[in-house]
Protein backbone atom coordinates (compact mmCIF):
# COMPACT_ATOMS: atom_id res chain seq x y z
CA UNK A 1 0.00 0.00 0.00
CA UNK A 2 1.09 3.09 -1.39
CA UNK A 3 0.22 6.75 1.01
CA UNK A 4 1.22 9.69 0.10
CA UNK A 5 3.69 11.38 2.90
CA UNK A 6 1.66 13.34 5.85
CA UNK A 7 1.15 17.34 5.16
CA UNK A 8 3.08 19.25 7.37
CA UNK A 9 0.13 20.49 9.81
CA UNK A 10 3.27 23.49 11.30
CA UNK A 11 6.18 23.74 8.99
CA UNK A 12 7.60 26.40 10.83
CA UNK A 13 8.30 26.48 14.43
CA UNK A 14 9.32 29.75 16.21
CA UNK A 15 12.71 29.32 18.42
CA UNK A 16 11.69 28.94 21.62
CA UNK A 17 8.37 27.35 21.86
CA UNK A 18 6.96 24.34 22.07
CA UNK A 19 3.65 22.57 19.77
CA UNK A 20 1.15 21.30 22.67
CA UNK A 21 -2.15 20.51 22.02
CA UNK A 22 -2.22 21.48 18.36
CA UNK A 23 -1.30 25.04 19.30
CA UNK A 24 1.70 26.90 20.20
CA UNK A 25 2.78 28.20 23.64
CA UNK A 26 6.05 29.51 25.01
CA UNK A 27 8.54 27.24 26.33
CA UNK A 28 9.63 28.61 29.64
CA UNK A 29 13.34 30.00 29.13
CA UNK A 30 15.90 28.44 31.22
CA UNK A 31 18.12 31.66 31.38
CA UNK A 32 16.01 34.45 32.48
CA UNK A 33 16.42 36.39 35.42
CA UNK A 34 13.21 36.08 36.57
CA UNK A 35 12.74 32.26 36.67
CA UNK A 36 16.77 31.82 38.15
CA UNK A 37 15.66 32.25 41.33
CA UNK A 38 12.90 30.16 40.97
CA UNK A 39 14.90 27.37 39.24
CA UNK A 40 17.82 27.80 42.04
CA UNK A 41 15.24 27.09 44.73
CA UNK A 42 13.63 24.39 43.65
CA UNK A 43 17.04 22.71 42.70
CA UNK A 44 18.31 23.31 46.42
CA UNK A 45 15.12 21.68 47.73
CA UNK A 46 15.25 18.66 45.34
CA UNK A 47 18.67 18.08 46.99
CA UNK A 48 17.05 17.43 50.04
CA UNK A 49 13.75 15.30 48.92
CA UNK A 50 15.37 12.61 46.38
CA UNK A 51 14.08 15.24 43.44
CA UNK A 52 10.97 14.59 44.78
CA UNK A 53 8.25 17.59 44.74
CA UNK A 54 6.90 18.69 48.00
CA UNK A 55 3.79 20.11 46.25
CA UNK A 56 3.10 17.74 44.06
CA UNK A 57 3.10 15.42 47.23
CA UNK A 58 0.75 18.04 49.79
CA UNK A 59 -1.59 18.29 46.17
CA UNK A 60 -2.12 14.70 46.18
CA UNK A 61 -2.62 14.31 50.17
CA UNK A 62 -5.11 17.41 49.99
CA UNK A 63 -6.96 16.03 47.00
CA UNK A 64 -7.61 12.75 48.94
CA UNK A 65 -7.82 13.83 52.48
CA UNK A 66 -10.18 16.52 51.49
CA UNK A 67 -12.75 14.03 49.42
CA UNK A 68 -12.29 11.79 52.22
CA UNK A 69 -13.75 14.35 54.44
CA UNK A 70 -16.70 14.38 52.20
CA UNK A 71 -17.29 11.11 52.24
CA UNK A 72 -19.27 9.98 55.41
CA UNK A 73 -19.97 6.48 53.61
CA UNK A 74 -16.36 5.91 53.07
CA UNK A 75 -15.34 6.76 56.69
CA UNK A 76 -18.41 4.54 57.99
CA UNK A 77 -17.15 1.95 55.57
CA UNK A 78 -13.50 2.34 56.81
CA UNK A 79 -14.21 2.57 60.50
CA UNK A 80 -16.40 -0.90 60.43
CA UNK A 81 -13.20 -2.43 58.30
CA UNK A 82 -10.99 -0.86 61.27
CA UNK A 83 -13.33 -2.91 64.11
CA UNK A 84 -13.53 -5.94 62.49
CA UNK A 85 -9.91 -6.19 61.90
CA UNK A 86 -9.18 -5.06 65.13
CA UNK A 87 -11.36 -7.91 66.46
CA UNK A 88 -10.15 -10.56 64.43
CA UNK A 89 -6.55 -9.62 65.04
CA UNK A 90 -7.02 -9.90 68.92
CA UNK A 91 -8.74 -13.41 68.82
CA UNK A 92 -5.84 -14.62 66.47
CA UNK A 93 -3.65 -13.08 68.99
CA UNK A 94 -5.25 -14.55 72.00
CA UNK A 95 -5.20 -18.05 70.24
CA UNK A 96 -1.58 -17.89 69.33
CA UNK A 97 -0.64 -17.29 73.16
CA UNK A 98 -1.69 -20.74 73.88
CA UNK A 99 0.94 -23.33 73.27
CA UNK A 100 -1.50 -26.21 71.87
CA UNK A 101 -3.21 -24.00 69.51
CA UNK A 102 -2.56 -23.38 65.94
CA UNK A 103 -4.69 -20.63 64.77
CA UNK A 104 -5.27 -19.79 60.99
CA UNK A 105 -3.69 -17.22 59.38
CA UNK A 106 -6.18 -13.84 59.43
CA UNK A 107 -4.62 -12.63 56.38
CA UNK A 108 -1.57 -13.83 53.90
CA UNK A 109 0.75 -12.07 52.18
CA UNK A 110 0.41 -11.20 48.30
CA UNK A 111 2.00 -13.57 46.26
CA UNK A 112 5.39 -11.20 45.48
CA UNK A 113 5.41 -9.99 49.33
CA UNK A 114 8.36 -12.84 51.13
CA UNK A 115 8.76 -10.69 54.05
CA UNK A 116 7.32 -13.70 55.78
CA UNK A 117 7.78 -16.94 54.80
CA UNK A 118 10.35 -18.25 57.06
CA UNK A 119 9.30 -20.90 59.63
CA UNK A 120 10.35 -18.61 62.28
CA UNK A 121 8.11 -16.37 61.81
CA UNK A 122 4.80 -18.73 62.72
CA UNK A 123 6.04 -18.68 66.38
CA UNK A 124 4.30 -16.15 69.05
CA UNK A 125 4.61 -13.43 69.48
CA UNK A 126 6.07 -13.16 65.84
CA UNK A 127 3.35 -14.22 63.95
CA UNK A 128 1.06 -11.55 66.21
CA UNK A 129 3.47 -9.56 65.09
CA UNK A 130 3.41 -9.97 60.90
CA UNK A 131 0.06 -10.82 61.17
CA UNK A 132 -0.92 -7.25 62.47
CA UNK A 133 1.17 -5.48 60.13
CA UNK A 134 -0.34 -6.90 57.09
CA UNK A 135 -4.36 -6.16 58.70
CA UNK A 136 -2.87 -2.64 58.88
CA UNK A 137 -1.31 -2.64 55.23
CA UNK A 138 -4.65 -3.71 54.15
CA UNK A 139 -6.56 -0.91 56.03
CA UNK A 140 -4.83 1.76 54.32
CA UNK A 141 -5.02 0.61 51.12
CA UNK A 142 -8.65 0.57 51.47
CA UNK A 143 -8.49 3.78 53.05
CA UNK A 144 -6.53 5.08 49.99
CA UNK A 145 -8.32 4.31 47.44
CA UNK A 146 -11.55 4.08 45.89
CA UNK A 147 -12.59 7.67 47.54
CA UNK A 148 -15.02 9.23 45.40
CA UNK A 149 -13.66 12.88 43.46
CA UNK A 150 -10.32 11.95 44.22
CA UNK A 151 -8.20 11.87 40.32
CA UNK A 152 -7.04 8.30 39.95
CA UNK A 153 -3.19 9.96 39.85
CA UNK A 154 -3.38 11.55 42.95
CA UNK A 155 -5.30 8.42 44.23
CA UNK A 156 -1.82 6.30 43.31
CA UNK A 157 0.32 8.88 44.77
CA UNK A 158 -1.22 8.44 48.05
CA UNK A 159 -1.25 4.37 47.62
CA UNK A 160 2.08 4.62 46.83
CA UNK A 161 3.79 6.95 49.42
CA UNK A 162 1.47 5.20 52.18
CA UNK A 163 3.00 1.61 50.94
CA UNK A 164 6.31 3.15 51.58
CA UNK A 165 5.93 4.61 54.42
CA UNK A 166 4.50 1.21 55.76
CA UNK A 167 7.13 -0.67 54.46
CA UNK A 168 9.81 1.33 56.71
CA UNK A 169 8.36 -0.02 59.77
CA UNK A 170 7.55 -3.47 58.77
CA UNK A 171 8.81 -5.63 61.94
CA UNK A 172 10.79 -7.52 59.30
CA UNK A 173 13.10 -4.39 59.18
CA UNK A 174 14.66 -4.68 63.24
CA UNK A 175 16.40 -7.04 65.08
CA UNK A 176 13.83 -6.69 68.21
CA UNK A 177 10.95 -8.03 66.15
CA UNK A 178 12.52 -10.17 63.40
CA UNK A 179 13.40 -14.09 64.67
CA UNK A 180 15.35 -14.75 61.73
CA UNK A 181 17.42 -11.99 62.54
CA UNK A 182 17.60 -12.99 66.32
CA UNK A 183 18.46 -16.21 65.33
CA UNK A 184 21.69 -15.20 62.86
CA UNK A 185 22.56 -13.11 65.76
CA UNK A 186 22.91 -15.45 68.55
CA UNK A 187 24.38 -18.21 66.26
CA UNK A 188 27.19 -15.54 65.24
CA UNK A 189 27.71 -13.82 68.22
CA UNK A 190 26.46 -10.63 67.35
CA UNK A 191 29.50 -10.37 64.36
CA UNK A 192 26.59 -10.13 61.79
CA UNK A 193 25.65 -6.72 62.93
CA UNK A 194 29.04 -5.51 62.91
CA UNK A 195 29.88 -6.54 59.35
CA UNK A 196 26.44 -5.11 58.01
CA UNK A 197 27.49 -2.32 59.71
CA UNK A 198 30.63 -2.06 58.01
CA UNK A 199 28.55 -2.87 54.80
CA UNK A 200 26.43 -0.06 55.37
CA UNK A 201 29.05 2.71 55.31
CA UNK A 202 30.77 1.49 52.47
CA UNK A 203 27.71 1.32 50.74
CA UNK A 204 26.71 5.04 52.32
CA UNK A 205 30.65 6.12 50.92
CA UNK A 206 29.60 4.73 47.61
CA UNK A 207 26.08 6.22 46.91
CA UNK A 208 27.78 9.75 48.15
CA UNK A 209 30.67 9.14 44.96
CA UNK A 210 33.30 8.95 47.93
CA UNK A 211 34.34 5.48 46.84
CA UNK A 212 33.55 3.83 43.34
CA UNK A 213 32.35 0.22 44.07
CA UNK A 214 34.36 -2.42 42.48
CA UNK A 215 32.77 -5.14 39.96
CA UNK A 216 34.04 -8.54 38.79
CA UNK A 217 32.61 -7.86 35.19
CA UNK A 218 34.45 -4.98 33.34
CA UNK A 219 33.18 -4.01 30.18
CA UNK A 220 35.89 -5.44 27.53
CA UNK A 221 37.22 -8.10 30.09
CA UNK A 222 34.28 -9.90 31.27
CA UNK A 223 31.30 -8.23 29.70
CA UNK A 224 31.33 -6.40 26.28
CA UNK A 225 33.20 -9.02 25.30
CA UNK A 226 31.84 -9.94 21.52
CA UNK A 227 34.89 -8.81 19.23
CA UNK A 228 34.34 -6.17 16.73
CA UNK A 229 35.72 -2.50 15.67
CA UNK A 230 34.67 1.00 16.41
CA UNK A 231 33.96 1.96 12.65
CA UNK A 232 32.32 5.81 13.88
CA UNK A 233 32.60 7.99 16.67
CA UNK A 234 31.23 11.63 17.08
CA UNK A 235 30.23 13.67 20.05
CA UNK A 236 27.21 11.49 21.25
CA UNK A 237 27.78 7.78 20.06
CA UNK A 238 30.31 5.45 18.83
CA UNK A 239 29.50 2.84 16.37
CA UNK A 240 30.13 -0.49 16.66
CA UNK A 241 30.46 -3.11 14.38
CA UNK A 242 30.59 -6.72 15.00
CA UNK A 243 33.20 -9.01 13.63
CA UNK A 244 31.21 -12.03 11.27
CA UNK A 245 31.77 -15.69 12.67
CA UNK A 246 30.28 -17.54 9.88
CA UNK A 247 31.27 -17.72 6.43
CA UNK A 248 28.18 -16.87 4.66
CA UNK A 249 25.94 -13.27 6.22
CA UNK A 250 22.98 -12.19 5.70
CA UNK A 251 22.62 -9.36 3.05
CA UNK A 252 21.22 -6.66 5.25
CA UNK A 253 22.54 -5.82 8.96
CA UNK A 254 21.02 -5.22 11.86
CA UNK A 255 21.52 -1.71 14.02
CA UNK A 256 20.67 -1.86 17.35
CA UNK A 257 19.68 1.11 19.44
CA UNK A 258 20.00 0.60 23.14
CA UNK A 259 18.58 2.78 25.94
CA UNK A 260 21.16 5.73 26.81
CA UNK A 261 19.78 5.70 30.37
CA UNK A 262 21.96 2.07 31.11
CA UNK A 263 24.61 1.33 29.09
CA UNK A 264 24.52 -0.93 25.96
CA UNK A 265 26.06 -4.06 27.08
CA UNK A 266 22.93 -5.20 28.73
CA UNK A 267 23.23 -6.96 25.28
CA UNK A 268 26.74 -8.45 25.20
CA UNK A 269 26.59 -10.09 28.38
CA UNK A 270 29.03 -12.70 29.42
CA UNK A 271 29.18 -14.70 26.42
CA UNK A 272 26.59 -17.14 27.53
CA UNK A 273 24.18 -14.16 27.88
CA UNK A 274 24.96 -11.58 24.90
CA UNK A 275 22.13 -11.26 22.34
CA UNK A 276 24.82 -9.95 20.24
CA UNK A 277 26.75 -13.57 20.20
CA UNK A 278 23.79 -15.20 19.47
CA UNK A 279 23.02 -13.07 16.46
CA UNK A 280 26.53 -13.12 15.08
CA UNK A 281 26.13 -16.93 15.29
CA UNK A 282 22.98 -17.29 12.95
CA UNK A 283 24.87 -14.73 10.19
CA UNK A 284 23.27 -11.58 11.34
CA UNK A 285 25.72 -8.55 10.96
CA UNK A 286 25.16 -6.74 14.03
CA UNK A 287 26.19 -3.28 14.47
CA UNK A 288 25.79 -1.35 18.01
CA UNK A 289 25.24 2.53 18.99
CA UNK A 290 27.46 3.03 22.24
CA UNK A 291 26.23 6.09 23.94
CA UNK A 292 27.95 8.83 25.62
CA UNK A 293 28.24 9.48 28.97
CA UNK A 294 27.21 13.23 29.28
CA UNK A 295 28.70 15.56 31.34
CA UNK A 296 27.33 19.20 32.62
CA UNK A 297 28.78 20.83 29.64
CA UNK A 298 26.26 18.37 26.90
CA UNK A 299 23.52 19.70 28.84
CA UNK A 300 21.74 21.46 25.86
CA UNK A 301 21.66 17.71 23.55
CA UNK A 302 18.18 17.48 22.93
CA UNK A 303 16.13 14.55 21.24
CA UNK A 304 16.89 15.80 17.55
CA UNK A 305 20.62 15.50 18.41
CA UNK A 306 20.09 12.01 19.57
CA UNK A 307 18.06 11.09 16.69
CA UNK A 308 21.04 12.71 14.25
CA UNK A 309 24.01 11.71 15.91
CA UNK A 310 22.44 8.55 16.86
CA UNK A 311 20.27 6.53 14.65
CA UNK A 312 21.07 8.79 11.52
CA UNK A 313 24.49 8.82 11.87
CA UNK A 314 24.76 4.96 12.10
CA UNK A 315 22.47 3.85 9.06
CA UNK A 316 24.75 6.39 7.14
CA UNK A 317 28.05 4.61 8.24
CA UNK A 318 26.34 1.16 7.76
CA UNK A 319 25.31 1.77 4.46
CA UNK A 320 28.28 3.67 2.76
CA UNK A 321 30.64 1.13 4.76
CA UNK A 322 28.85 -2.10 4.19
CA UNK A 323 27.02 -1.42 1.08
CA UNK A 324 23.36 -2.65 1.93
CA UNK A 325 20.74 -0.48 0.38
CA UNK A 326 18.71 -1.58 3.29
CA UNK A 327 18.98 -2.29 7.33
CA UNK A 328 17.25 -3.95 9.96
CA UNK A 329 16.58 -1.82 13.08
CA UNK A 330 16.26 -3.03 16.94
CA UNK A 331 15.29 -0.51 19.64
CA UNK A 332 15.69 -0.76 22.87
CA UNK A 333 13.46 0.77 26.00
CA UNK A 334 14.06 4.40 25.36
CA UNK A 335 16.01 3.48 22.18
CA UNK A 336 13.31 1.28 20.56
CA UNK A 337 11.13 5.33 20.87
CA UNK A 338 13.63 6.86 19.47
CA UNK A 339 14.20 4.21 16.56
CA UNK A 340 10.49 4.36 16.14
CA UNK A 341 10.58 8.69 15.90
CA UNK A 342 13.38 8.12 13.17
CA UNK A 343 11.36 5.91 11.19
CA UNK A 344 8.31 7.77 11.15
CA UNK A 345 10.51 10.60 10.26
CA UNK A 346 11.86 8.67 7.17
CA UNK A 347 9.04 7.08 6.17
CA UNK A 348 7.53 10.92 5.95
CA UNK A 349 10.42 11.44 3.80
CA UNK A 350 10.78 8.95 1.60
CA UNK A 351 13.54 7.37 3.27
CA UNK A 352 13.46 3.83 2.36
CA UNK A 353 16.86 2.41 4.20
CA UNK A 354 14.68 0.41 7.01
CA UNK A 355 13.66 -3.05 6.13
CA UNK A 356 12.18 -3.62 9.21
CA UNK A 357 12.05 -2.58 13.20
CA UNK A 358 11.91 -4.64 16.13
CA UNK A 359 10.95 -2.65 19.49
CA UNK A 360 12.16 -4.32 22.97
CA UNK A 361 10.39 -3.21 25.97
CA UNK A 362 9.61 0.01 24.19
CA UNK A 363 6.88 2.17 24.35
CA UNK A 364 5.15 4.82 21.62
CA UNK A 365 1.87 5.26 23.47
CA UNK A 366 1.88 6.73 26.92
CA UNK A 367 -0.93 7.15 27.89
CA UNK A 368 -0.31 4.21 30.47
CA UNK A 369 3.30 3.94 31.30
CA UNK A 370 3.28 1.93 34.28
CA UNK A 371 4.03 3.04 37.85
CA UNK A 372 6.54 5.58 36.98
CA UNK A 373 3.75 7.82 36.02
CA UNK A 374 3.75 8.32 39.99
CA UNK A 375 6.50 10.40 39.29
CA UNK A 376 5.44 12.06 36.62
CA UNK A 377 3.29 14.95 36.35
CA UNK A 378 3.62 18.59 35.93
CA UNK A 379 4.45 19.88 39.20
CA UNK A 380 7.09 16.99 39.26
CA UNK A 381 8.67 17.69 36.10
CA UNK A 382 8.78 21.06 36.74
CA UNK A 383 10.80 20.21 39.90
CA UNK A 384 13.08 17.65 38.13
CA UNK A 385 13.88 20.43 35.65
CA UNK A 386 14.73 22.78 37.99
CA UNK A 387 17.35 19.86 39.33
CA UNK A 388 18.88 18.65 36.08
CA UNK A 389 18.67 22.87 35.28
CA UNK A 390 21.57 23.18 38.24
CA UNK A 391 23.75 20.36 37.20
CA UNK A 392 23.21 20.23 33.33
CA UNK A 393 21.67 16.44 33.44
CA UNK A 394 19.60 13.85 35.64
CA UNK A 395 22.24 12.09 37.73
CA UNK A 396 22.04 8.32 37.89
CA UNK A 397 21.41 8.28 41.61
CA UNK A 398 18.54 9.97 40.84
CA UNK A 399 17.36 7.23 38.36
CA UNK A 400 18.06 4.50 40.52
CA UNK A 401 16.62 6.10 43.76
CA UNK A 402 12.84 6.06 41.30
CA UNK A 403 13.48 2.79 39.95
CA UNK A 404 14.16 1.58 43.53
CA UNK A 405 11.16 2.62 45.14
CA UNK A 406 8.95 0.66 42.53
CA UNK A 407 10.14 -2.41 44.17
CA UNK A 408 10.99 -1.29 47.83
CA UNK A 409 10.41 -4.60 48.75
CA UNK A 410 13.05 -6.50 46.80
CA UNK A 411 15.42 -3.57 45.87
CA UNK A 412 15.65 -2.05 49.30
CA UNK A 413 14.06 -3.64 52.57
CA UNK A 414 15.03 -6.60 51.65
CA UNK A 415 18.42 -6.03 50.68
CA UNK A 416 19.26 -4.02 53.59
CA UNK A 417 17.99 -6.68 55.27
CA UNK A 418 20.51 -9.57 54.18
CA UNK A 419 23.21 -7.30 53.68
CA UNK A 420 22.99 -5.26 57.34
CA UNK A 421 21.22 -7.76 59.72
CA UNK A 422 22.44 -11.02 58.47
CA UNK A 423 25.58 -10.58 56.77
CA UNK A 424 24.40 -12.59 54.00
CA UNK A 425 27.27 -12.56 50.54
CA UNK A 426 26.07 -10.29 47.92
CA UNK A 427 24.69 -11.72 44.80
CA UNK A 428 26.82 -11.12 41.79
CA UNK A 429 26.06 -11.18 38.06
CA UNK A 430 26.39 -9.66 34.97
CA UNK A 431 23.07 -8.16 34.95
CA UNK A 432 23.85 -6.77 38.07
CA UNK A 433 26.95 -5.08 37.67
CA UNK A 434 25.71 -3.85 34.47
CA UNK A 435 22.76 -2.55 36.61
CA UNK A 436 25.15 -0.47 38.98
CA UNK A 437 26.82 0.86 35.83
CA UNK A 438 24.26 3.40 35.17
CA UNK A 439 24.90 6.81 33.03
CA UNK A 440 23.37 10.42 33.05
CA UNK A 441 21.30 11.87 30.57
CA UNK A 442 21.20 15.68 29.72
CA UNK A 443 19.08 18.39 31.08
CA UNK A 444 17.69 19.10 27.33
CA UNK A 445 17.21 15.66 26.34
CA UNK A 446 15.41 14.35 29.55
CA UNK A 447 12.89 17.53 29.87
CA UNK A 448 11.72 17.21 26.26
CA UNK A 449 11.05 13.32 26.74
CA UNK A 450 9.22 13.62 29.95
CA UNK A 451 7.13 16.54 28.03
CA UNK A 452 6.93 15.73 24.89
CA UNK A 453 6.14 11.86 25.03
CA UNK A 454 4.91 11.13 29.10
CA UNK A 455 3.16 14.53 29.79
CA UNK A 456 1.91 15.30 26.62
CA UNK A 457 1.88 11.77 24.47
CA UNK A 458 2.77 14.01 21.62
CA UNK A 459 4.26 10.66 19.79
CA UNK A 460 1.06 8.83 19.69
CA UNK A 461 -0.96 12.01 18.60
CA UNK A 462 0.88 12.60 15.94
CA UNK A 463 2.14 16.45 17.25
CA UNK A 464 5.74 15.04 17.95
CA UNK A 465 7.69 17.27 15.27
CA UNK A 466 11.09 16.32 13.38
CA UNK A 467 12.60 18.70 11.67
CA UNK A 468 9.60 21.38 12.36
CA UNK A 469 6.86 19.03 10.78
CA UNK A 470 4.71 16.49 12.84
CA UNK A 471 5.61 12.71 12.76
CA UNK A 472 2.85 9.93 12.58
CA UNK A 473 3.48 6.28 13.28
CA UNK A 474 1.22 5.23 10.80
CA UNK A 475 3.50 6.25 8.06
CA UNK A 476 5.44 3.45 9.02
CA UNK A 477 5.01 0.45 6.35
CA UNK A 478 7.96 -1.94 7.24
CA UNK A 479 7.38 -4.97 9.30
CA UNK A 480 7.16 -4.61 12.83
CA UNK A 481 8.55 -6.92 15.31
CA UNK A 482 7.44 -5.82 19.44
CA UNK A 483 8.66 -7.68 22.66
CA UNK A 484 6.64 -7.12 25.86
CA UNK A 485 7.40 -8.43 28.99
CA UNK A 486 5.32 -9.98 31.74
CA UNK A 487 6.19 -8.29 34.54
CA UNK A 488 7.72 -5.16 33.68
CA UNK A 489 7.52 -2.02 35.67
CA UNK A 490 9.32 0.36 33.09
CA UNK A 491 7.33 -0.45 30.07
CA UNK A 492 4.32 -2.57 30.85
CA UNK A 493 3.81 -4.69 27.88
CA UNK A 494 -0.03 -3.54 27.46
CA UNK A 495 1.68 -0.21 26.50
CA UNK A 496 3.74 -1.86 25.06
CA UNK A 497 1.58 -3.50 22.81
CA UNK A 498 -0.35 -0.28 21.86
CA UNK A 499 2.04 -0.35 18.66
CA UNK A 500 -0.43 -2.87 17.39
CA UNK A 501 -3.18 0.27 17.04
CA UNK A 502 -0.86 2.81 15.97
CA UNK A 503 0.79 1.32 13.51
CA UNK A 504 -0.92 0.61 9.90
CA UNK A 505 1.54 -2.72 9.21
CA UNK A 506 2.30 -5.87 10.05
CA UNK A 507 3.33 -6.20 13.68
CA UNK A 508 4.27 -9.44 15.24
CA UNK A 509 3.85 -9.10 19.20
CA UNK A 510 5.39 -10.96 21.46
CA UNK A 511 4.96 -11.55 25.36
CA UNK A 512 7.71 -13.32 27.27
CA UNK A 513 8.00 -13.83 30.63
CA UNK A 514 9.97 -12.33 33.20
CA UNK A 515 10.46 -8.64 33.99
CA UNK A 516 12.09 -5.07 31.62
CA UNK A 517 15.59 -6.51 31.85
CA UNK A 518 15.69 -10.08 33.15
CA UNK A 519 12.82 -10.74 30.39
CA UNK A 520 15.41 -9.66 27.09
CA UNK A 521 18.48 -11.37 28.44
CA UNK A 522 16.66 -14.96 27.66
CA UNK A 523 19.50 -17.04 26.17
CA UNK A 524 18.00 -20.18 24.26
CA UNK A 525 19.72 -22.35 27.40
CA UNK A 526 17.34 -20.43 29.90
CA UNK A 527 15.56 -22.51 32.08
CA UNK A 528 11.58 -21.80 33.25
CA UNK A 529 11.26 -19.18 30.42
CA UNK A 530 7.98 -19.50 28.35
CA UNK A 531 6.49 -16.87 25.54
CA UNK A 532 3.22 -16.08 23.47
CA UNK A 533 3.98 -14.63 19.54
CA UNK A 534 1.21 -14.07 16.98
CA UNK A 535 0.81 -11.66 14.10
CA UNK A 536 -1.75 -8.93 13.94
CA UNK A 537 -2.11 -7.66 9.86
CA UNK A 538 -2.47 -4.66 8.97
CA UNK A 539 -5.62 -5.18 7.10
CA UNK A 540 -7.42 -7.11 10.12
CA UNK A 541 -9.74 -6.03 13.04
CA UNK A 542 -7.84 -4.99 16.27
CA UNK A 543 -7.67 -7.20 19.08
CA UNK A 544 -7.06 -6.05 22.43
CA UNK A 545 -4.53 -6.90 25.07
CA UNK A 546 -6.28 -9.02 27.48
CA UNK A 547 -8.01 -10.67 24.32
CA UNK A 548 -4.51 -11.41 22.59
CA UNK A 549 -3.20 -12.63 25.70
CA UNK A 550 -5.90 -15.29 26.84
CA UNK A 551 -5.77 -16.37 22.97
CA UNK A 552 -2.40 -16.78 21.80
CA UNK A 553 -0.84 -20.12 22.61
CA UNK A 554 2.08 -19.92 25.31
CA UNK A 555 5.36 -21.27 24.27
CA UNK A 556 8.15 -22.87 26.24
CA UNK A 557 11.80 -21.63 26.06
CA UNK A 558 13.78 -18.54 24.83
CA UNK A 559 11.83 -16.33 22.35
CA UNK A 560 15.50 -14.99 20.99
CA UNK A 561 14.98 -18.02 18.21
CA UNK A 562 12.26 -16.63 17.49
CA UNK A 563 12.88 -13.30 16.65
CA UNK A 564 15.94 -14.73 14.98
CA UNK A 565 13.00 -16.68 12.76
CA UNK A 566 11.59 -13.74 11.87
CA UNK A 567 14.60 -11.39 11.32
CA UNK A 568 16.34 -13.92 9.21
CA UNK A 569 13.01 -13.26 6.62
CA UNK A 570 13.76 -10.01 6.52
CA UNK A 571 17.48 -9.84 6.46
CA UNK A 572 17.74 -11.29 2.74
CA UNK A 573 19.53 -14.57 2.07
CA UNK A 574 22.75 -15.42 2.97
CA UNK A 575 26.05 -14.25 1.15
CA UNK A 576 29.62 -14.70 1.65
CA UNK A 577 30.56 -12.15 4.30
CA UNK A 578 32.18 -9.37 2.53
CA UNK A 579 35.76 -7.98 3.66
CA UNK A 580 35.12 -5.04 6.53
CA UNK A 581 37.22 -2.00 6.42
CA UNK A 582 39.40 -1.20 9.84
CA UNK A 583 37.77 0.21 12.04
CA UNK A 584 38.87 3.12 14.53
CA UNK A 585 39.83 0.93 17.38
CA UNK A 586 38.40 -2.46 19.03
CA UNK A 587 35.16 -3.02 20.73
CA UNK A 588 33.88 -2.09 23.33
CA UNK A 589 35.54 1.28 22.67
CA UNK A 590 35.79 4.15 24.86
CA UNK A 591 32.14 5.62 25.47
CA UNK A 592 31.33 2.53 27.53
CA UNK A 593 34.02 2.80 29.84
CA UNK A 594 33.60 7.03 30.85
CA UNK A 595 31.91 6.76 34.06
Amino acid sequence: MTRAPLTAVCAYQPEGSAWQGGALHDAPQQGTDSAAADLLLNALLARMTGSVSPAALATAWFDWASHLLLAPSKQQELALHGATSLARWWRYAAAAAQPHLDPSHVIEPLAQDRRFTDPAWQRWPYNVLSQGFLLQQQWWHHATMGVRGVSRHHSEVVTFVTRQLLDCVAPSNFPATNPVVQGATLAAGGSNLVAGAIRAATDWAAASGAVRPESRYLPGRDVAVTPGQVVLRNDLIELLRYDPVTPQVHAQPLLIVPAWIMKYYILDLSPHNSLVRYLVDQGHTVFMISWKNPTASDRELGMEDYRKLGVMAALDTICAQNGAARVNACGYCLGGTLLSIAAAAMARDGDERLASITLLAAQVDFTEPGELSLFIDESEVSYLEAAMWSQGYLDTRQMAGAFQLLRSNDLIWSRRLKQYLLNLPDRDSDLIAWNADATRMPYRMHTQYLRQLFLNNDLAHGRYLVGGRPVALTDIEVPVFAVGTLTDHVAPWRSVYKIVLLADTDVTFLLTSGGHNVGVVAPPDSSNRSYQVATHRHDTAFIDAERWHACVPVEQGSWWPAWETWLARQAGPLVAAPPLPVGLEPAPGRYVLQT
